[in-house]
Order: C-alpha cells, then sequence, then structure tokens
C-alpha cells in the first residue's frame, strides 16, 4: 500500500505541477524538479534513491522509443551529419575535457573516475530538449538535430562510461575500446533492425488495434534487453527500431491501430518525461546529506561542481561554432543564430542522474561525482532552459509558421485528392446510386477546408467553419439522444458504444480540418524557394490589385470567401470555396494556367496544370 500510495501521489503532483506551469507560462520539467527538491525536505515524505536499472531499463527504452517513432526518417538521414558530430564526436571530447578538469581540481581521483563523471554528464537529455525546443518553437530543423542528438548520444556515453568503470580495475587498452564502440554501435544496430523486421512482420498479420499496441509496449524493452544481453548498445538498437517503425507505420499498419498507439505513446511519455523531472528534484535531500561526510571542503565541492557546469557549456559551444565555420561554405549552412541556440540547448536529463549511480561504490569521491551529475543536471536545465526561449527572441530565429504550414498542407492534401480522382477514373464500376459523386463532394470538402484555412479575413466564418460548428452542435444532440436511449438499458451496451465512437471519430475529424484558424491568420505569406514547374517560373509572384472583387460574384449576388488573381491577364476571380468557384472557371475558360492569392499578405501562388504551389 505504501508504494501504491507513493505512485498515485507523484502521479497527482505531477499532473498538478503541469497544469499549474500552464497557468504561470514557466516550463513544467522546471518546476517539477523545484516540487521534488522541496518535498525532498518534507517530514513524512519517504527518501527515493533513483537507481540506474530502473531508469535504464524501465525509463530510457520507452521514452526514447515515444521519441523516436515520432521523428521524421527523412529528416534524420538529411541532417544525419550534424547529428552524428554531435553525439558521438561532441560527447567523447566532452567527456574527455571534464575528466581533465576533475582530475586537475579533485586530488587523488585518478583518471578512471575522471573520465566515468565525463561520460555521465557528456550527453544531453532527449527528454528535456524536446521538452524545450517544441515549447518555444524553435526552427524544425535544429529541433531535428537535437532530437536526433538526444537520441543517439546516450549509447556514447555508455560505452565510454563502461570503458572507464571497468578502468577502476584495471587497464584498458584503446583496441579494446575502439572494439567495445564497433560491437555497441554494429550490434545496436542490427538487432534494432531485426526487430524492426519482426514487428513489421507481425503488424502485417494483427489488425486489432490492441494487439497492435501490446506489441508496440514489448517492443523498446524487448529491442532494449536483446541488445543489452550481447554486450550490444540497447538504446542504438531501440532508437533504429522506433525510426524505422515509425516511417513504415502507414504502410505496416491499419489506421485506426495508428491512431491508437499514437494516442498511447504520447500519454506514456507525457507522463514519463515529466515523472523523470520530479525525480531528479527527490533525489537531493539524500545526495546533499552524502556530500556532508566527503572529506573535500564544501568550498572545494562548489568549484568542482562550478567548473564542471561551465566546462560542458563551454565545450559544447565551442564545437558547434566550430563545426559551424568549417562547414559555412557549403551549400544549406545553418545560420549562426541557430547555431548558437543548438550549443545553448544541452539540457542534461534524467540520464545523466542514472548513469552517474553505476560509478561503482568503493570510486574515490563517488558521492561528489553524484553531486556533480545533480549540479550540471539542474544547473543545464534552468540556466539554458529559462534562458532558451528569452534568446530565441533576442535571436530573431523564427518559429515554424502556421500559414506556411496551412499552405503546405493544403496542397498536399490537393495533390492526394487528384490522385485519388485519378485513380477513381481508372475503376470499372457500375454506378447506380450517385456514389462516385458522394466521393467527388467529400474530397472537394476537404480540400476546400485546407485552402480556406489560409483566408486571411478576421471575424468572417469560412464555409468548413460553418459545417463544422452546425455539424458539431448536431453531434451533440445526437449523442444525447443515443445517451437518453442507453440509460433506458433496451440496446445492447456493444452497439451503443459502437455508435458513441463512430460520432466521437467524425468529431474528432471536424476538430482537425479546425484546428486554431486564428493561428493560421497571423502569418504572413510570402514564401520562397519549394518545388517549381515551368509555368510557375514562367508566372512570378506580383503585387495584386488593391481592393480586389469578383465581378461575377457581384452580378450573381453571391459572396466570395477568398479571392484569385490571374498572372496571365489579371483576372481576379473567387477560389473554389466560394459558390461561383470562378477562379478555376475562368481556367478552363482560358487555360491561364497561374492564378495568384489576392489576399492581403499572402504571394502564393497555383499551378493548375501540375498542382503546384510556388
Amino acid at each position: 500500500m505504501e508504494l501504491a500510495l507513493l505512485l498515485v501521489s507523484m502521479a497527482a503532483v505531477v499532473l498538478a505541477a503541469t497544469a499549474v506551469s500552464e497557468r504561470l507560462r514557466f516550463p513544467a520539467p522546471l518546476l517539477l524538479i523545484v516540487v521534488g527538491a522541496a518535498a525532498s525536505y518534507v517530514p513524512g515524505v519517504p527518501t527515493i534513491h533513483l537507481e540506474s536499472e530502473v531508469v535504464l531499463l524501465g525509463l530510457l527504452p520507452p521514452l526514447l522509443y515515444a521519441a523516436a517513432i515520432q521523428t521524421s526518417l527523412v529528416d534524420f538521414n538529411a541532417n544525419r551529419g550534424s547529428i552524428l558530430r554531435l553525439s558521438v564526436v561532441l560527447v567523447v571530447l566532452t567527456a574527455l575535457t571534464v575528466g581533465a578538469v576533475v582530475q586537475w581540481l579533485v586530488p587523488g581521483i585518478g583518471w578512471a573516475a575522471a573520465i566515468a563523471i565525463g561520460a555521465v554528464v557528456a550527453p544531453p537529455d532527449a527528454v528535456a530538449a524536446t521538452a524545450v525546443a517544441r515549447k518555444i518553437g524553435l526552427p524544425r530543423r535544429v529541433v531535428t538535430i537535437l532530437e536526433g542528438e538526444s537520441l543517439l548520444n546516450d549509447a556514447t556515453a555508455l560505452v565510454a562510461l563502461r570503458t572507464a568503470t571497468a578502468a577502476l580495475y584495471g587497464g584498458v587498452a584503446m583496441t579494446e575500446v575502439g572494439v567495445d564502440f564497433l560491437r555497441a554501435a554494429g550490434g545496436g544496430v542490427a538487432i534494432g533492425i531485426g526487430f524492426f523486421l519482426l514487428v513489421a512482420w507481425l503488424r502485417t498479420r494483427v489488425t486489432d488495434p490492441l494487439m497492435d499496441t501490446a506489441i508496440s509496449f514489448l517492443t523498446p524493452f524487448a529491442a532494449f534487453v536483446a541488445a543489452e544481453e550481447v554486450h550490444a548498445s540497447g538504446v542504438i538498437s531501440v532508437v533504429v527500431a522506433g525510426l524505422l517503425l515509425g516511417h513504415k507505420a502507414p504502410i505496416i499498419q491499419s489506421a485506426q491501430s495508428r491512431i491508437t498507439e499514437r494516442i498511447t505513446w504520447r500519454t506514456v511519455a507525457f507522463i514519463l518525461e515529466n515523472t523523470v523531472f520530479l525525480l531528479i528534484g527527490l533525489q537531493l535531500d539524500w545526495i546533499l546529506a552524502d556530500v556532508a561526510d566527503s572529506t573535500l571542503s564544501p568550498g572545494h565541492i562548489a568549484l568542482v561542481c562550478g567548473a564542471t557546469l561551465a566546462t560542458v557549456i563551454v565545450v559544447r559551444l565551442a564545437w558547434v561554432f566550430l563545426t559551424w565555420l568549417f562547414r559555412s561554405m557549403r551549400p544549406d549552412p545553418l545560420p549562426a543564430s541557430w547555431t548558437f541556440l543548438i550549443g545553448w540547448a544541452g539540457m542534461r536529463g534524467v540520464v545523466t542522474l542514472a548513469a552517474a549511480f553505476v560509478i561503482p561504490d568503493d570510486a574515490p569521491h563517488r558521492e561528489v561525482l553524484l553531486l556533480v551529475a545533480f549540479t550540471v543536471v539542474a544547473g543545464t536545465l534552468f540556466l539554458q532552459g529559462l534562458t532558451l526561449p528569452l534568446l530565441t527572441r533576442l535571436l530573431d530565429v523564427p518559429a515554424p509558421d502556421p500559414a506556411e504550414d496551412a499552405l503546405a498542407r493544403a496542397a498536399l492534401l490537393q495533390q492526394a485528392a487528384d490522385a485519388g480522382l485519378a485513380k477513381l477514373e481508372e475503376l470499372e464500376y457500375d454506378d447506380h446510386h450517385g456514389v462516385s459523386d458522394q466521393i467527388r463532394s467529400r474530397l472537394d470538402q476537404r480540400s476546400f477546408a485546407a485552402w480556406e484555412q489560409l483566408a486571411t479575413a478576421e471575424d468572417e466564418e469560412t464555409p468548413s467553419e460553418l459545417y463544422a460548428r452546425i455539424r458539431g452542435e448536431m453531434i451533440d444532440a445526437e449523442r444525447a439522444k443515443v445517451l437518453l436511449v442507453r440509460d433506458k438499458g433496451k440496446v445492447p451496451s456493444d452497439v451503443v458504444s459502437q455508435v458513441l465512437g463512430m460520432l466521437d471519430i467524425e468529431e474528432s475529424m471536424l476538430d482537425a480540418g479546425t484546428d486554431a484558424p486564428e493561428r493560421v491568420r497571423i502569418g504572413s505569406l510570402s514564401l520562397a524557394g519549394g518545388r517549381q514547374c515551368d509555368d510557375l517560373e514562367a508566372y512570378p509572384a506580383i503585387e495584386t490589385v488593391a481592393d480586389p472583387s469578383c465581378a461575377r460574384c457581384l452580378a450573381d449576388g453571391t459572396r466570395w470567401v477568398s479571392l484569385r488573381q490571374c498572372l496571365a491577364c489579371g483576372h481576379v476571380g473567387c477560389c473554389d470555396s466560394s459558390v461561383g468557384k470562378h477562379a478555376t472557371a475562368h481556367f478552363h475558360e482560358t487555360l491561364h494556367p497561374v492564378m495568384q492569392s489576392a489576399e492581403p499578405d499572402e504571394s502564393w501562388r497555383w499551378c493548375y496544370v501540375h498542382n503546384l504551389t510556388g
């Protein structure tokens, strides 16, 4: 009962602190560390020793897997050079540099123990990087690099820690270090690919979403244990399996299985991520109690902790700028401001604290090394985590533009709809009930809803928003009727559940289709680059007419939703969400291929011939 009460209390604290952080606009991870540290001194709160096995086997695999299945393999591969330099070279460099500093400051500690603590504090944390980077809206390329680095750097650090720990009990040859690293990396990749192939084969034969999700739960733990059993890297095996399974999910999983897995892992990640930070804070009391018995003076201990924290930060900044200088002459370099944010976003987390407990009990000054690890974790989270949003604003680093995302989403949906309609034309069927017209109507409704999110007019309800509002109120009435029938007990409960599930799915589709249109409309669409065709190159963007209007809508007495201007003759017509669809009608009448948005602050173009945006 005591354990159950402790777990329930921790879950309640996590939820309450997260809710409070949203109101205070304060990062939840940092608030949870403060709450945990304060709670560790409250009488009656049990002392919790965070064992390394609990973190490395119980928490790390699911957290890594949850992050990996959501990481784009395409983006990961596009930035693999930056990711590998940070996750391998920088980790080794940090471990050696910190080891040299600790060896210099702590008398009699020895190189093995010094490099061990260097390996412990070297890797930034996947949870910390994701929690902070996504919250403040860093550019997607920066987030991809940080996530990719934090997915792989634990493997490098754990191999270095294992080597340094072994050196505490005897010499370790450099050849052994190299062989150990190759075995860990190569074996982890091989086992990760093996689990991907096995799970992919199972998923092609399992259609039940519950069974599929159960397999998903088992995968990270099985991959981690299998790799560690043969002395390979469990971290790499989990990451490889997660990246590949996430990339192939649209092919090997059913739609229901993907929805169930996505929601389930988001819930698991939310609980574990926040619990991790609470656990970090709960370690403070007993770590400080152990340090009180150290032979080093408090001032000396503070010097070691501060010097290690400073070394970790400075080495990372120096490395990212050094690599940036060498790569700045290559195509598509990162801006200097983005590079600085990558260097500053080196927050450490629970893996650092857990890895510190791997250091043997008889290692010299172990209690000081544990405090060093805690200081680096708390110091980087508070110093860098709190200042990163401010630095992002000062450096004027742009967040992903919701308007640009809306345009890309609308264009992609349009291309998908065109492919679907092309397939419809190829199919042979007897349509006596007008099914093809219903299909076309539903495709149009989906495409129009996406394009309408680009409308910049404020206080103007688009057709799709009106449809979502009316249909939402209808669904509420339908659900109330179903619940009334359920309460009478005359309809089987399974049937009631199925009908309620159908209504929930339709309501969720309405929510997804009208997601935050206000955020979209505050963006300014003036895009450069992207895919091009001959027609888009022949008709560059122009300044559209002032106070545009659709003459045909005015003549017909109808209202338009958004306006488009032909780049060949200057004709202005209404978009396809409008009743008249006069812009498209103009294309069919004249075959003028490219039109441009005539809405304020928008300069995107659309090629009717190739279905591309410019």
